[in-house]
């Protein structure tokens, strides 16, 4: 089994090399378009790397959005709620956008959750009674809002600020 090992170590070696060649073709796709300093914006926000933070530009750049919940719609990640009198359906989330985004943001989320930031939003979601998956799907559309904010704001991602505004909600 130990020559094994030493196999898996060089495929793993290998797939970071990949990995780091592809982000840095990424970074100067985003050179080439002029969107290199919307793509560091949003990679300050952690949980939110090289790959994530392309996507949401090429989102941002692709349509005129007068507000965040017209670029959350776009995403498919706005909430559709079916009720009627004293029915009440189940909400769910309308995936009208693109899914490889979705996924993209959720999977953000996951490494998101780890960060001291993120973490007690996440917690709070669970306490409400979300399930892991409901409360991924929260801390989506709250990156793909601070994005968003920092987008059309152009301005830095502050830390100081998010714990100040948002993180309650």
């Amino acid at each position: 089994m130990g020559s094994l090992q030493e196999d898996v170590d060089a495929l793993l070696e290998q797939c970071v090399r990949m990995i780091a060649k592809l982000d840095r073709a990424l970074l100067a796709q985003a050179r080439e378009l002029g969107w290199s300093d919307s793509v560091a914006r949003c990679r300050a926000i952690p949980g939110i790397g090289p790959l994530t933070a392309m996507a949401l530009v090429a989102t941002w750049h692709r349509g005129a959005f007068c507000n965040v919940d017209a670029f959350i719609a776009f995403l498919g990640l706005d909430v559709r709620v079916r009720q009627s009198g004293r029915w009440q359906g189940r909400r769910k989330l309308t995936k009208k956008g693109h899914g490889e985004i979705r996924r993209l943001l959720f999977n953000a989320a996951m490494q998101a959750r780890r960060n001291a930031l993120w973490a007690p939003y996440y917690l709070r979601l669970r306490d409400r009674g979300l399930s892991s998956t409901a409360a991924f799907v929260a801390l989506s559309r709250k990156l793909a809002k601070v994005c968003f904010a920092l987008l059309q704001n152009n301005s830095q991602f502050d830390p100081l600020a998010l714990k100040r505004t948002c993180m309650s909600t």
